[in-house]
Parts: structure tokens; C-alpha cells; sequence
């Protein structure tokens, strides 16, 4: 299943019409008919998105939001409200209790699976962002609290100056970070100049077409603004430019002409989220680092990865998301040494961890597991899109020479990788552990240089 929905209203048709939706792009779906079943089965089931109606019967959607985010249990699943279409009262006050989003009613398809998709992705980081945080309080360390009071710095790129200038009157007063103006053909040139903002709010209709809907992906191809949030005005017609939007990586969508109070909400959300997400990025202090952090390669070492994997399994368990193990050994690394000396090998190491980063997630776990092999966990993956990245990562490392020698000689190594799934089958991380070596194992033996899968996910 493509993630776990639950929704909640005291209308049974509308609970079915909505399920019937969801369940025809493969989301797993659990209902609740009250406000109070909703609280009860979003803590037992622990869903990844959950869909409150206005009117919930025994309280008020924007109470049970309130509830939701007030329990630790729960307060990281993004909720979206249903809200009456043209409603801004309701609009507002959705995002004040504490929503993550909100639907205008009646809820179109096109809208509602682009909402889920962009709101799956940021879930990806906030369950990432936890499960580090236990995995580093089961050392007994305790990451400080985040405390952004440090202000953001937000750009807009209006379709003209002029329509830069109305956004950001309408949000004076309402948030507190620095808001600069930048015209949309300077906009890459800023931003290759090191001037990154936290926040680019764009039109998407810049000069007159969809000009806008290309500079996300521009945005998202710059290092120093790839994880800055973007969130894309549209027009009330665009429906489909807003969809466009979402699935080409914009974090939100805001219609032309909406309240600024809506906006400035919005922005405060995308904020905290921007901020906790670079977090996610340095979260790991100098002390943690030195108990959990392998000095050559700067990957996870194995005393870290043990736990976290577990955490991950656990959530697996929860949300029945499948996750990959990978087991990856450098094939005849002792060669490499005997041959050029262990400083190039160490390099070879350094290089191929470099590829390893450079290939896989950000929320995949990433260790050296000791000596030439190295260990990747793959949370929320399917066994199809596994084997693909394992294929993408054996790619990498053997593809081009990983280093050369003082003389120029090049230096090539690649990798044999065992592969194998867990959450189905409820396996333990030792179990699993022991599928991958033996996978890895294979890998060797039918001539290296090639991923095999474990025959507990065949």
C-alpha cells in the first residue's frame, strides 16, 4: 500500500465515497464516524494522513485537530479539514487549530491524491526526524529542544514587482521573518550568488504563462535551495497548474486573492517545517557524533544503525510500510590495499561513500558496517522500487574509477549487495541481518558485482 489513510466523518456515504477515491490509488483506508473514534484510532493505528469533515458530530473538526496535535502519540500526522468551498473563515481557523492543509468541498480527486502525495513526502521527514531522536535517546543522549527564534528569511516572486509589493503588505505584521522581494528573472542569479532564502513563494503564472511552475524544479536544483520551501499562488481556474504545482515539488499551493492571514499561516507552517528539516540535516551534536559517526567515511556506524533499524521496523509494524536492508561489500578490497596501500584504500572507501549519499534518500539510513562493507536501511519501500535503487547504488560505485593513484593510475572497484525486505513477515532486524549476508554471500559466489535478493523477500 501506497501509505495509511484515515477519515473521519459522521456521514457514512461521504466516508464511502471518500474511501472509494482513495482506495483507487492503492492507499490503505481505515474510518472513524466521530471526533472521538477519530482521536481513539488515530493513536491505535497511527495512520499517515487523517481527513477530519467540518462537523464530526460529537465535537467540531478544528477540537479533534486540537486533540490530535496536543498528544505526543499523534501529533505528527498531518491532518487535512474539509472545509465549505469559499469558506476563509473556516479556512483560517482550519490552519489555526493546528491542520496541516484543508479541502474546499466537495472534494475534487485531481486535488485531494496531489494534497496526499505532497503531504506523504513531508511526513517522510518528520518520521526520519523522530526516529533519530530515539534512536539517539536509547544512548542515553537527548537532543536539545528546537528553538527557532532566529527569523527565516522568505522571497517572493511575484509576476511583477507590483504583485510582490501587494503579498508582502498583506503580511506585514503577521509574520516575523525578513520577507525580500525578487524578480523572477534575477532569481537564479540571486540564488547562484549564495542570497538563499528559507521560503520562495512564486507565481505561476510569471509573464504570462507557466513560467512559475518551472522554477521549482530550477529551485530544487540548486544545492544551496534544495530544501527551501515553495509554496506556488495560483489562479482560482488552475486547477490543474495547482496539481502540476504540488507534484513537481511545491511544499503548498495558495489560490490568487487569498486572505493574507491564510498566507502568513501558511508560511508559518512551511517555516517550521523548513527549519525542523535542517535539523533533520545537522541534528547530530559533536558528542553524538563522535559515539555514533565513522571518522573515515562520516557514514553511521554500526552502533548507530542497529538501533535506528529497529526504530525503523517498529514503524514498519505501525504503519505496514515495507523496509529494504542492504548489504554492500566492496569486492576484493584486500587487493586494492596489497596493491596501492591502504591510503588509497582508504580513499576508495571515502569516494564510495560519497556515491552511496549521492544515490540513495535523504531519510535512508546510510552506515559503514565495518571494514569494506557497508549497511543501507530503506524505510517505506516497496520490494520493486528496493531492488531498483540497490541496482542504481552497485551502478554508482562501479561505474567510473573511484580515485587514482600519485601517477594517474585509476582506481575502480565495484560492490556485491544482498537485499532483503522486512514488515510482512514481522522478522526481526538480527533475522534480517542474517538474510542479507547470506544474500551477500551469493553475490560473491555467482561472481560478484551484482545485488541478490534474500530468499525471505523472494
Amino acid at each position: 500500500m501506497a501509505g495509511r489513510i484515515l477519515i473521519v466523518d459522521n456521514v457514512p456515504t461521504n466516508r464511502i465515497i471518500l474511501k472509494v477515491k482513495l482506495s483507487s490509488a492503492f492507499y490503505e483506508v481505515i474510518q472513524a464516524a466521530s471526533g472521538k473514534d477519530a482521536v481513539l484510532r488515530a493513536s491505535e493505528c497511527q495512520p499517515d494522513i487523517i481527513i477530519l469533515d467540518t462537523d464530526l458530530g460529537d465535537m467540531s473538526a478544528h477540537d479533534a485537530c486540537a486533540q490530535l496535535k496536543a498528544d505526543p502519540a499523534t501529533r505528527h500526522i498531518p491532518v487535512l479539514i474539509a472545509t465549505p468551498a469559499g469558506d476563509t473563515e473556516a479556512k483560517i481557523a482550519a490552519l489555526k487549530a493546528g491542520a496541516d492543509e484543508f479541502l474546499a468541498k466537495p472534494i475534487d480527486e485531481l486535488t485531494l491524491t496531489a494534497r496526499v502525495r505532497a503531504l506523504m513526502r513531508a511526513r517522510a521527514t518528520t518520521d526520519e526526524l523522530r526516529r533519530r531522536d530515539e534512536t539517539a535517546r536509547s544512548f542515553g543522549f537527548a537532543e536539545a529542544a528546537f528553538n527557532f527564534t532566529t527569523p527565516g528569511k522568505i522571497a517572493l516572486v511575484g509576476r511583477s514587482t507590483e504583485d510582490a509589493m501587494i503579498w508582502r503588505a498583506g503580511l506585514r505584521g503577521l509574520v516575523s521573518d525578513d520577507i525580500e522581494i525578487i524578480a523572477a528573472d534575477r532569481l537564479l542569479e540571486t540564488i547562484a550568488g549564495g542570497n538563499a532564502a528559507d521560503i520562495y513563494v512564486v507565481s505561476s503564472d510569471i509573464f504570462g504563462d507557466t513560467n512559475g511552475l518551472r522554477l521549482i524544479a530550477d529551485i530544487r536544483a540548486r544545492q544551496n535551495t534544495r530544501f527551501a520551501g515553495i509554496v506556488v499562488v495560483h489562479g482560482l481556474q488552475d486547477r490543474k497548474e495547482a496539481v502540476m504545482a504540488l507534484d513537481l515539488g511545491a511544499n503548498d499551493i495558495v489560490t490568487r486573492g487569498a486572505d493574507p492571514e491564510e498566507l502568513a499561516l501558511r508560511l508559518r507552517l512551511q517555516m517550521r517545517r523548513k527549519k525542523e528539516a535542517d535539523v533533520l540535516r545537522t541534528s547530530v551534536d559533536e558528542g553524538l557524533r563522535l559515539a555514533m559517526i565513522d571518522p573515515l567515511t562520516g557514514l553511521y556506524n554500526r552502533r548507530y544503525a542497529l538501533p535506528h533499524m529497529t526504530q525503523i521496523s517498529q514503524e514498519s509494524t505501525r504503519s505496514g510500510q515495507n523496509f529494504a536492508i542492504m548489504l554492500i561489500d566492496l569486492d576484493r578490497f584486500k587487493t586494492i590495499n596489497d596493491t596501492f596501500g591502504h591510503s588509497i584504500g582508504d580513499e576508495v572507501l571515502i569516494e564510495v561513500a560519497k556515491r552511496m549519499r549521492n544515490t540513495l534518500r535523504g531519510i535512508d539510513l546510510i552506515a559503514r558496517f565495518g571494514g569494506e562493507e557497508f549497511l543501507v536501511c530503506m524505510p517505506m519501500t516497496t520490494l520493486v522500487d528496493a531492488r531498483s535503487a540497490a541496482e542504481r547504488l552497485r551502478a554508482a560505485i562501479c561505474g567510473t574509477p573511484v580515485t587514482q593513484t600519485a601517477n594517474g593510475t585509476p582506481v575502480s572497484v565495484s560492490a556485491s549487495i544482498g537485499l532483503t525486505m522486512g514488515g510482512e513477515k514481522a522478522a526481526s532486524i538480527e533475522t534480517l541481518l542474517e538474510i542479507s549476508d547470506r544474500a551477500l554471500y551469493d553475490a560473491k559466489a555467482e561472481g560478484r558485482n551484482q545485488v541478490t535478493l534474500g530468499s525471505h523477500a523472494a
